[in-house]
């Protein structure tokens, strides 16, 4: 069996529909991708060897027997409860063969070869260790997929003026190839010593924030991250959450508070922590008078956390 280059890990949570036709596009929609496993031909070049593996995060929507009745090429991890979007992509990277690593979201849809483009891509630029593609949301419109790490100026765009501007000031999605500070979760590719050298994310923080965090210490320990704007993939946003609107924002406010601990000083944790106030009491009292119920009863939360 020959070795894999690429390995794509793909986590999955009660996401059965989704997944499936994720599988399905990847294997549809990149015809240079090569999950046999058995060795290539000289005229093959273009051909790049690749393995699946899904991590499956406690799911009970039959998503562990679609993949063993109907895709007997795919490596399956089962968990037997969700341990999180960071220490289950973990599990799939230790396991991984390949020298470049694509972590999927089980939410996407593939354009045209998109990931072996990326892949070729990034074995000829030297200067990018981790890189994103542009994300689409399905009317083919772009998603913000990068940003700026959260210091207090970037801290208070997010919290305030995102809001009142009524656009995202921090994150963006670039038309150009460039550096950029981190990329969203949902589609990362990286060289395997990344994951080799930082030890991946951070499993501490249970979901959301853990891309900002580990860019960040990717970068500490030498590596660029980079922006490939001319793959794309679509992606659907949202399919494992199961708990609304809430549980995003107190997850943002708590992995805010985390990033803080770990890389600031206790005076910018201190001011941080001011402006989360600020945010959760206006944001609660705006919900008293106007009898919003889902800011009340978010904000109350956050309050509390800060």
């Amino acid at each position: 069996m020959i070795k894999p280059i690429l390995s794509i890990i793909i986590l999955s949570y009660n996401t059965k529909g989704v997944l499936e036709d994720c599988l399905t596009s990847i294997v549809r929609h990149d015809k240079r991708l090569n999950f046999s496993g058995k060795s290539l031909r000289a005229d093959q070049e273009e051909i790049i060897p690749a393995e699946i593996i899904v991590v499956d995060n406690g799911s009970t929507d039959g998503s562990r027997e679609m993949i063993n009745d109907q895709w007997p090429m795919v490596k399956l991890i089962v968990n037997k409860n969700n341990l999180g979007f960071g220490k289950a992509n973990n599990q799939g990277m230790r396991k991984a063969r390949g020298e470049y690593f694509l972590l999927l979201n089980s939410d996407t849809l593939l354009e045209e070869g998109a990931i072996s483009q990326v892949v070729f891509w990034l074995s000829s630029r030297s200067e990018f260790d981790l890189v994103g593609c542009k994300l689409l949301n399905l009317d083919k419109t772009s998603q913000p997929s990068t940003g700026r790490f959260p210091n207090l100026i970037n801290s208070f765009s997010m919290l305030f003026l995102d809001h009142l501007l009524k656009k995202q000031l921090i994150m963006d999605s670039p038309k150009e190839i460039k550096k950029v500070d981190w990329i969203m979760g949902a589609c990362m590719f990286l060289r395997k010593d990344v994951f080799r050298q930082t030890k991946g994310f951070d499993e501490k923080i249970f979901m959301y924030m853990e891309e900002v965090e580990w860019c960040y210490r990717i970068k500490q320990a030498g590596f660029e991250v980079g922006f490939y704007p001319n793959a794309k993939i679509i992606h659907l946003g949202g399919a494992s959450s199961t708990s609304g609107r809430t549980a995003p924002i107190i997850n943002i406010f708590k992995g805010l508070i985390y990033f803080y601990k770990k890389h600031y000083s206790k005076t910018s944790l201190f001011i941080l922590k001011l402006m989360l106030k600020l945010k959760a009491g206006s944001s609660w009292l705006l919900g008293i008078i106007s009898g919003n119920e889902y800011l009340k009863k978010t904000y109350h939360q956050a309050w509390e956390i800060t």
